[in-house]
């Protein structure tokens, strides 16, 4: 997808009718119930009688089994986003282009790791998602590197090129990943935040909202998985600016003690509305629970600003988000099916609202 800008005014009402009407059609709580009691051959068929079909019959002839499944989610899920930017008109236009850039970093991120861990190029093409502002050129260029140097070098005059290329010295040094994926993330968030007007109206004022709690939301994931690495990194140096919650200094601090995460969330402007959730954190048996119900949490807050706020951004955001979760949902149980795993150990990937 390469965006072009929008004109005119923003038409949210338009826009979020048209976001609630394909929000209604995500699977629910029953179709995953039934998805995982299947084995691959089965959610293919289930998804063809859903609106994966047109996907499920392009591809079908070329791919087959947990590939078809996923080459078909993520050519839907780029299809859905390109409806969006064009629907979308004005300012709206712009704040969805900026934050359907998550995919471009996806896509970074995604090559670097496949390289890093010697995967082929076929098996990291299953992963990636043309849904950002790269066209399929710039994404088969990234595919055709030979080396995460090639990668950083290809990268050059786009958002990610000043941090990945101070990164890449510590990834030279360390040889961890870390510090590239942070610095595409850190680029991301960046752009997402920058050249806002000076004079924010309330539309602005709730792109902004949704997005620090996405930032909020994100830092405190990082922290958790630099906890669960057991690297001796400190997290400050990994930390998202644009949040509201925390400070470096603090998520350094609260980083080895979910249950004092889980504390201060309770305490934040969004422990009210995240009540529910938030018992699930501090319930998690583990540091991958607790990582999976903060991931539940920040859908439940999206749909909370969707629904205090439908004629806005919010209900756009938030469907992006549920969007993606429906993706990553069946990619779980299609693999899970595919290595015989336990239906129980399958519900546990899954993150539902």
């Amino acid at each position: 997808m390469s965006a072009t800008a929008g004109s005119g005014e923003s038409n949210y009402e338009y826009v979020t009718a048209r976001v609630r009407s394909r929000r209604a059609k995500l699977f629910d709580e029953d179709d995953y119930r039934k998805l995982v009691r299947m084995g691959p051959g089965e959610i293919a068929r289930f998804m063809e009688e859903s609106e994966y079909e047109a996907e499920l019959n392009a591809l079908g002839a070329r791919h087959s089994g947990v590939d078809l499944i996923e080459y078909a989610l993520h050519r839907n899920m780029a299809k859905h986003f390109e409806d969006l930017l064009r629907w979308a008109d004005g300012r709206l236009y712009d704040y969805v282009a900026r934050y359907l850039r998550t995919f471009d970093a996806w896509n970074v991120k995604t090559v670097l790791r496949g390289l890093y861990s010697g995967a082929d190029r076929e098996a990291i093409e299953a992963d990636l998602i043309r849904a950002g502002e790269f066209d399929d050129r710039q994404v088969d260029r990234l595919l055709e590197a030979d080396s995460i140097e090639t990668v950083v070098d290809q990268l050059s005059g786009t958002m990610f090129a000043d941090g990945l290329e101070t990164a890449f010295e510590t990834y030279e040094a360390e040889d961890s990943l870390v510090p590239l994926e942070n610095a595409v993330d850190r680029a991301y968030y960046e752009g997402l935040l920058a050249d806002l007007p000076r004079e924010r109206d309330r539309a602005t004022e709730l792109y902004v909202e949704f997005l620090e709690a996405e930032i909020d939301f994100r830092n405190v994931r990082n922290a958790l998985r630099l906890a669960r690495s057991g690297a001796d990194v400190d997290p400050a140096e990994y930390f998202i600016e644009g949040g509201r919650l925390f400070s470096a200094g603090e998520l350094r601090g609260l980083a080895g003690s979910p249950g004092e995460l889980v504390a201060r969330l309770r305490e934040s402007p969004y422990g009210e509305d995240l009540a529910a959730a938030l018992d699930d954190l501090d319930a998690a048996g583990g540091l991958v629970d607790f990582e999976r119900a903060l991931e539940a949490a920040l859908l439940e807050y999206a749909d909370h600003l969707s629904n205090v706020y439908p004629l806005s951004v919010c209900p756009v955001f938030a469907y992006v988000l549920a969007k993606e979760r429906e993706v990553e949902n069946v990619r779980a149980i299609a693999r899970g099916s595919e290595a015989g795993l336990p239906t129980e150990a399958i519900e546990e990937e899954l993150v539902l609202l």
